[in-house]
């Protein structure tokens, strides 16, 4: 085709002409940028607890209803986790045959991190049997979990299924972040008091040492205050670090009284048990000092005896001399 024949047709009736480019600004509205979509992390464990083959039968599967479980051919007996597996052992059958469990074992080889070893308890006389587990779980890497009935293993199953993905957090003792909470934790280190009275208590006193240095009867007319909390809080905060040995008793007590720290006494039941022990003290300072006169007036008594037995003997000597001498 020849190129300067191109675009030669005259228009035809009814066409419209073209319009020049408008210059002005364009009315068409302008596209929204769209967020890519992130792709998640793909988790490599199984939405359900996989149960080997082996286990069908087993009427813990009956009490697995918290989470979703199915059969696989894998050489545990349950996977629970991406790196969990799990062996279940009856001590029953354990008894019968002791050589399943070692090569359940070696099947494992290093596949799983975390390797649990559920036993049965479902025989009377299980403790050397246990014994032999605890040695084999030891030396081969596996966590040991007894349980005594099907339900509390599935529990077991259920739990270690839920928790997977868990954060340390979850477990995780949660530390004062203030001085508010810091005090409020160390004033309930008593049974008795709940943070409640620690709050009360720093909001009467206005300070913790205010608190310490307070007298018992103070204490007591803090609200929610009775006698046992000022009686804990008391002993807390005034008894020694530094155990005492308990005193030796001459006598054997069949019912002991429990020994409880000085300061939490009374002070009427300090001052008594003062009195007794100077008592004693007295008491045997007395029956020292009459044993010591009895041995000085004894040795005195023997003193005339000796003399007259000595002279005694010197006057015969003295005889039987004079004797000798006449004859």
């Amino acid at each position: 085709m020849d190129p300067d024949r191109q675009n030669t047709n005259p228009p035809q009736e009814g066409d419209k002409p073209s319009e020049p480019p408008n210059p002005g600004p364009s009315t068409q509205p302008t596209k929204v940028q769209q967020p890519k979509p992130q792709a998640l992390p793909s988790r490599n464990a199984p939405s359900a607890v996989l149960v080997s083959t082996r286990q069908r039968g087993n009427p813990i599967l009956n009490h697995i209803k918290l989470v979703p479980w199915e059969y696989a051919d894998i050489p545990a007996d349950y996977v629970i986790g991406s790196t969990t597996c799990a062996l279940f052992l009856s001590l029953k059958y354990h008894r019968l045959h002791p050589e399943y469990i070692y090569s359940r074992i070696r099947l494992l080889a290093g596949k799983y991190n975390l390797r649990i070893l559920l036993v049965m308890v479902d025989i009377p006389n299980h403790e050397d049997s246990l014994k032999e587990l605890s040695k084999t779980s030891i030396i081969n890497n596996l966590t040991l979990i007894l349980c005594w009935s099907a339900p509390e293993a599935a529990h077991y199953l259920e739990l270690y299924k839920s928790s997977e993905n868990a954060q340390p957090t979850a477990i995780r003792s949660q530390q004062a972040q203030s001085y508010q909470e810091s005090l409020i934790e160390f004033v309930t280190a008593p049974r008795s008091i709940n943070k409640s009275d620690a709050a009360s208590l720093i909001s009467n006193f206005g300070s913790l040492q205010a608190a310490i240095n307070a007298q018992p009867e103070q204490i007591s007319m803090v609200p929610g205050w009775g006698e046992k909390k000022v009686r804990q809080w008391c002993g807390a905060v005034r008894e020694d670090f530094r155990v005492e040995k308990a005193k030796r008793q001459t006598a054997p007590v069949r019912n002991p009284p429990p020994e409880t720290s000085a300061a939490s006494r009374p002070p009427e039941r300090q001052e008594e048990e003062g009195e007794e022990e100077a008592m004693i003290l007295a008491a045997q300072e007395a029956s020292i000092r009459e044993a010591e006169r009895r041995s000085m007036e004894s040795s005195e008594a023997s003193k005339p005896q000796r003399q007259e037995e000595g002279l005694s003997e010197g006057i015969a000597a003295a005889l039987a001399n004079l004797r000798e001498k006449g004859g």
